[in-house]
């Protein structure tokens, strides 16, 4: 017997159980973390080049390019994204 299929939110953390607000802030710290990521990727930059422009250690940008997003708060997230030139914009719902 097959599981029926649920449509998703469009945030996995909503689906999941978290509050509106705390929703918001994970998915917002995903969409980051995962920009970053492309970032150091498509620059085809070593973790210590990467770290050399981002301003933090080595073993953060490990822990960045391997997902741990708990590690990171969106505050730092969004000075991360800022140092790799990007620029971070919020948006709000109609």
């Amino acid at each position: 017997m097959t599981e029926p299929m649920i449509n998703s939110s469009g945030n996995v953390f909503l689906d999941l159980g978290y509050s509106l607000h705390e929703a918001a802030i994970l998915q917002m710290r995903a969409d980051l973390m995962a920009d970053i990521r492309t970032f150091i990727k498509t620059r085809k930059l070593t973790q210590a080049k990467a770290a050399e422009i981002l301003g933090i250690t080595q073993s953060r940008v490990s822990d960045l390019t391997r997902g741990k997003w708990e590690k990171f708060s969106l505050e730092m997230l969004i000075t991360l994204a800022t140092k790799a030139g990007m620029h971070v914009t919020l948006k709000t719902a109609a």
